[in-house]
């Protein structure tokens, strides 16, 4: 079964492998207003800080909670001004009423839900957001590219009774799964399409940190982009979904 500390072991090839999330999906918080100059976060499996770094530079104030000490210390080290706490989001003490945002950026497929939602509603003011969000590595929109036939082929050689895929979260499914407790109410769900050109060296560093894929097939994914010129466009999708604390629960 995939490991959430596979990150934690590959802390540094996951920190320069991790692409940005897109700017319209920040373009977005801001126009919606739930990020701005002095709004008062909460992220919960913060990683390096791919999601952390633009909320800083939005004017937020963020508290993060990663669970992994070696991603926490490259978080410290590329966002001083956040303030850091190692631990999984179930036991990470959290202030009552304290937070105008909650941020769940590709993380909410690991928390145990029935502790975590409930710890959030309190943490947030009234009012207050929650929003989660995911790179989606492929998007079924788009037609299959040489790449794509070859990762395909890759995942197709894998013993599927031995190793269980990593659950790549589906936007509607997670918006009842996160409300159907009463918690929450979903407010805005869209989703985002971007490409990105990435290296061979670039696509081995990043499937080496899918937690569901081994350093042998992350090398074979590198080959392939290598065989295919050395550069390949990938086209990725960011689903957004934002909840808005419930007051009566």
């Amino acid at each position: 079964m995939p490991n959430p500390l596979h990150f934690e072991a590959h802390a540094e090839i996951y920190d320069r492998a991790r692409p940005p999330y897109p700017a319209a999906l920040w373009d977005r918080l801001r126009d919606n207003e739930l990020l701005r100059y002095g709004t008062r976060v909460i992220e919960l499996g913060a990683g390096t800080g791919l999601a952390t770094g633009p909320m800083l530079r939005a004017g937020a104030s963020v508290t993060v909670v990663e669970p992994g000490p070696a991603l926490a210390a490259r978080l410290r080290l590329h966002c001083p001004e956040a303030t850091v706490h190692v631990g999984s989001a179930e036991t990470a003490p959290l202030p009552s009423a304290a937070f105008d945002l909650a941020v769940a950026a590709t993380a909410v497929h690991w928390f145990d839900l029935d502790v975590v939602l409930p710890k959030l509603h309190r943490a947030l003011v009234p009012g207050g957001h929650f929003a989660v969000w995911w790179n989606t590595y492929g998007d079924l929109s788009v037609a299959v590219t040489p790449f794509r036939e070859r990762v395909a082929a890759i995942v197709a050689r894998r013993d599927l009774s031995a190793q269980s895929p990593a659950a790549e979260p589906d936007i509607d499914a997670w918006a009842r799964q996160l409300t159907e407790t009463g918690y929450f109410v979903t407010i805005h769900v869209e989703q985002f399409s971007w490409t990105i050109e990435l290296s061979s060296d670039q696509i081995r560093d990043l499937f080496t940190t899918f937690s569901n894929w081994t350093a042998t097939e992350a090398d074979e994914a590198g080959r392939a982009v290598h065989d295919l010129g050395g550069h390949v466009v990938e086209h990725y999708v960011t689903p957004l979904i934002v909840f808005e604390r419930a007051e009566q629960v």
